[in-house]
């Protein structure tokens, strides 16, 4: 009975731990944080977000602040509502759906004079790099993203086949 019941579990973790594996946090702006006078579009540039991953916003509290805007309000550097505001100097994101998404900090002239805003592509989780939509904004999918997910999953298939062998 319990050896029934290690295989059943074990074939519950292959097909949901690869989830949890495969997503990323990002700090952004590396070492450097959410700040003024950094290259947010540099940074992004050669990143690969999927739905799930985290973005981190860290900074000095009081000092910046994180709104999530539209593409309009990201070119015109429009700050919405300060109820609106992340504030904490350490904000998670969760990136739940896939789509353009723009950040800005809404502190006095940031995001229009120092450049301190963030435009990132989140495509979806699980996506390959063959189905990956190509748009000129969009960095492109790393194909080291899809054989880890296949290596991945054979390790789990050979768990669980190992597994039954032992039962």
């Amino acid at each position: 009975m319990a050896s029934k019941w290690f295989v059943g579990a074990m074939a519950i973790l292959a097909f949901v731990l690869p989830v949890v594996a495969m997503a990323t946090e990002f700090t952004v702006g590396d070492d450097q944080g959410w700040t003024i006078n950094f290259d947010y579009e540099a940074w992004a540039k050669d990143k690969v977000f999927h739905v799930g991953d985290k973005l981190v916003f860290k900074y000095t509290a009081g000092r910046h602040s994180v709104f999530k805007v539209n593409g309009t309000a990201f070119t015109n550097c429009t700050i919405p509502p300060e109820n609106e505001a992340l504030t904490t100097g350490n904000d998670v994101i969760t990136l739940a759906t896939p789509g353009r998404k723009w950040y800005i900090c809404g502190v006095n002239d940031h995001c229009a004079n120092y450049g301190q805003k963030l435009a990132i592509t989140v495509l979806e989780a699980w996506v390959s790099p063959a189905s990956a939509p190509s748009t000129p904004a969009a960095p492109a999918p790393s194909s080291a993203y899809g054989i880890s997910v296949s290596g991945y999953q054979l390790l789990m298939a050979a768990m669980v086949a190992v597994a039954f062998l032992v039962v």
